[in-house]
């Protein structure tokens, strides 16, 4: 039987924000009782809880989200379970040939969302990782941590030199550990920015 899994932070009222970015909040501007209807405004750069980077995040590329053929952000899902383990080209000895694959990264680090920790001492993927994704010629990389890398941000850059886009932030990663196949949907936000906040779920069959 076909099960749906939501692999998305949601997004709070007190959002979690890396020190770098700009306090992100949701606040109800219009109510039944004032305004005869409710609404709500929200208040986000694009680097906020589950979104997709693109390769204008870190490059001259002047590709934009809203510019993307929808079937960018949907393929058959690989999951690698890196828990406890250094993310490098061993963990990808099994990863199937062919093209187009969204390859997810497990490592249970979600559990510190919002935490100092979680921004500043997140896990990282090996050069070598990286190039071998490449090599097999993916469409996404999602992580369930806050950036693939730090600075001089080499891994991204070596993703985005090769067309793949990185989804950051992911949770609930674990629910896909027995699941035999699984296709992911990662769907940004349709707006002229070079990456956006996005709503990921899996399907598994």
């Amino acid at each position: 039987m076909t099960k749906i899994v939501d692999l998305t932070h949601t997004f709070t009222k007190n959002m979690p924000v890396h020190s770098f970015d700009d306090p992100a909040s949701i606040k109800q501007t219009r109510t039944l009782a004032d305004n005869h209807y409710n609404d709500w405004t929200l208040t986000s750069g694009m680097h906020v809880g589950t979104h997709i980077d693109g390769p204008g995040h870190l490059t001259d590329s002047k590709v934009l989200m809203s510019e993307m053929a929808v079937d960018r952000f949907a393929s058959k899902g690989y999951l690698v379970d890196a828990r406890n383990k250094t993310i490098d080209a061993s963990l990808l000895q099994s990863l199937p040939a062919g093209e187009g694959l969204i390859v997810l990264i497990l490592t249970g680090f979600d559990k510190k969302f919002g935490t100092e920790e979680y921004y500043n001492n997140h896990p990282v993927i090996g050069a070598n990782f990286a190039q071998e994704l490449v090599k097999h010629k993916i469409k996404m990389i999602g992580i369930d941590f806050f950036s693939p890398d730090n600075y001089p941000f080499q891994i991204h850059k070596i993703l985005f030199d090769h067309d793949v886009l990185i989804i950051e932030n992911l949770t609930n990663l674990e629910s896909l550990l027995d699941a035999k196949e699984f296709k992911v949907i990662a769907l940004p936000l349709k707006t002229e920015t070079d990456s956006a906040l996005a709503r990921v779920i899996a399907i598994v069959d």
